[in-house]
């Protein structure tokens, strides 16, 4: 089923955007503040200035704001690490009893760094087992070659071939090297 459209409709829908988009560039520009920095220098922003710039330093502010507040940073981004750092920084020298953190935030990083803890002591857990386990196998693969037992192996072809002394040597060299790097406490 094929819609047909309309002259009409498509001329109000490009009369609509156009509208909406001379609307858009006739809204004033983000607001904008500017101050004097420490070495004199004019500073433009859409942010508020640094807490270390005074007021009376502050040149323009963009209209409603009054005070100062602190701007509402991306998550990951370089002024919300340096805000933390100044805030982590003003509030344990401020008090060292009130501590301004979150306790639910504290909890889940706490929780989160257990949870860690726990999936690496588990890893490592497992490979110890694995280790261990390999352990044995060469030992007891080695113990097979050095006692002098015939052996047998499967070649590429899936045939089985009986080791000769070369092979043996081989197979004894690496099961004496597994022993040596997983046995080793």
């Amino acid at each position: 089923m094929k819609f047909a459209r309309s002259p009409r409709v498509v001329r109000l829908a490009a009369v609509t955007a156009a509208a909406l988009f001379a609307f858009g560039l006739s809204q004033p520009a983000a607001a904008q503040w500017k101050w004097k920095d420490k070495t004199g220098r004019v500073q433009y922003s859409d942010l508020p200035p640094p807490p270390n710039v005074s007021e009376s330093e502050i040149l323009q502010r963009p209209s409603g704001a009054s005070a100062r507040k602190p701007p509402p940073f991306a998550a990951n981004s370089a002024q919300a690490a340096a805000a933390a750092m100044a805030a982590s920084a003003a509030a344990s020298g401020a008090d060292g009893a009130a501590k301004g953190v979150d306790p639910e935030l504290e909890a889940k990083r706490k929780k989160a760094a257990d949870e860690e803890g726990a999936k690496r002591r588990a890893e490592e857990e497992k490979q110890k087992a694995a280790k261990a386990e390999n352990c044995q196998r060469a030992k007891g693969q080695l113990r097979a070659l050095e006692d002098g037992m015939r052996m047998a192996r499967v070649n590429e072809k899936g045939e089985r071939e009986i080791l000769d002394d070369k092979g043996r040597a081989e197979e004894t060299k690496r099961a004496r090297d597994v022993v040596a790097s997983d046995c080793a406490r």
